[in-house]
């Protein structure tokens, strides 16, 4: 074990040095980074998306973590590309150091900021984690660009740390790239995008408001590099939800369901929820929120899930039933903000979310499901589908999805 280790340690190096090399022998590319404590990946693929209108593209792996992902795009780069998207995704102190050690952006975007990886084994407080994100935007060259959020308080003064040139985005006029007029289906989000003096209606496959967000950004840097308004509407035409990111499936029992269980945190719940309350339904369908914990949240886990408890609440929602120690926090603040007692489930594992849901899913019901990647809400979908799941545990360390887990058949 400890000879794999070091063999896989030293071809990490040796992939970091080889692409940094690469990368020098590439000097034709632009390069886009995007970091935040929310939105990157979907921000990083509209990104990528209206650039390749006009320009070959490529983008970071939407699965691997930013260390190893990072070299690996830098290594498959090729002369003909021009543009590349980067996701710089942190969780220490000090890693996005090591990140711009390797690559540094001319154009940056921060999508947001709270406290996710604020835990004290992680960047330790919310001011740790705006401090580390800053970094992205203090490596940025004078003629830079950096795009950042106007409705994020957490992000207006880390502006003061760059000397490259501001894109605000984001729902006022004060915005340099604003946006009002939103609609959202299941087909998709539509809105009007402001610009200076002129408006373009924009349609996109992404469903929820949010995601507003990240066609905003996407419209920026497609400004930045030419593009036509033509080509950058195209462009967001084309995006779709990706699987286990608010993407709308076939649920059970009859149920539809809005799938966003692959991550979780304060922000990206909010967001969630109100896709769920948003949603057109059936006259007899009800909306059936069902949320595990939100991890790495450091002494604002109580509170976060809290503020999730009474979000739920002052939403359109119908039921609450919530997974896990922290989750206790969110049904009791459901409850306490106007929530009825009746309507508010908590349970300690995804089998008894299982056998809540038997009793209470109809067909034509709204199921939205959300969870941080680790405390794997797959499983719910997994024990209604008939599959064994002996595993009931709130969480673990496997990144891998449970149906091709070893752990998914024994008892816990």
């Amino acid at each position: 074990m400890a000879e794999t280790v070091k063999w896989k340690k030293s071809l990490h190096q040796t992939r970091r040095v080889l692409a940094k090399i690469w990368l020098k022998l590439n000097p034709q590319v632009t390069i886009v980074g995007v970091t935040g404590s929310y939105g990157k990946t979907n921000t990083t693929r509209a990104i990528a998306t209206v650039l390749s209108e006009k320009f070959k593209t490529l983008q970071t792996d939407l699965n691997l973590d930013t260390i190893y992902n990072l070299p690996i795009t830098l290594l498959k780069l090729r002369p003909w590309y021009q543009k590349l998207v980067l996701e710089y995704g942190v969780d220490h102190t000090n890693e996005m150091d090591f990140h711009l050690s390797l690559v540094k952006p001319s154009i940056a975007v921060v999508t947001g900021i709270n406290p996710t990886h604020s835990a004290p084994e992680l960047l330790g407080s919310i001011k740790g984690v705006i401090k580390e994100k800053t970094k992205l935007l203090q490596a940025l060259p004078d003629d830079g660009w950096a795009i950042l959020n106007w409705d994020d308080k957490n992000v207006q003064p880390m502006a003061k740390k760059t000397k490259a040139k501001i894109y605000w985005y984001g729902s006022l006029l004060k915005a340099d790239f604003w946006a009002d007029k939103i609609k959202v289906d299941f087909r998709g989000t539509s809105f009007s995008l402001h610009h200076h003096d002129k408006e373009f209606k924009i349609e996109t496959g992404l469903i929820g408001q949010h995601f507003v967000y990240a066609c905003l950004v996407a419209a920026a840097v497609g400004v930045i590099e030419g593009l036509s308004w033509q080509e950058i509407k195209t462009g967001l035409a084309k995006l779709k939800p990706l699987k286990g990111r608010l993407s709308i499936e076939e649920g059970p029992l009859g149920s539809v369901l809005i799938n966003d269980a692959l991550r979780a945190n304060p922000a990206s719940t909010m967001a969630g929820l109100e896709v769920l309350a948003d949603l057109p339904r059936q006259p007899a369908g009800r909306r059936i929120a069902v949320l595990g914990e939100m991890g790495e949240l450091g002494v604002l886990a109580k509170k976060s899930h809290q503020a999730v408890g009474k979000k739920v609440a002052n939403l359109k929602i119908d039921y609450l039933v919530s997974v896990g120690p922290l989750q206790k926090f969110t049904a009791q603040q459901a409850v306490e903000s106007g929530m009825e007692k009746n309507r508010v489930f908590w349970v300690k594992n995804v089998s008894e979310v299982a056998t809540v849901l038997k009793k209470l899913l109809k067909k034509s019901d709204l199921l939205y499901l959300k969870g941080s990647l680790l405390k794997h809400m797959e499983r719910v979908l997994l024990i209604l589908a008939g599959k064994k799941v002996g595993c009931k545990r709130t969480g673990c360390h496997f990144y891998q999805q449970c149906p091709a887990c070893p752990e998914l058949q024994k008892k816990s």
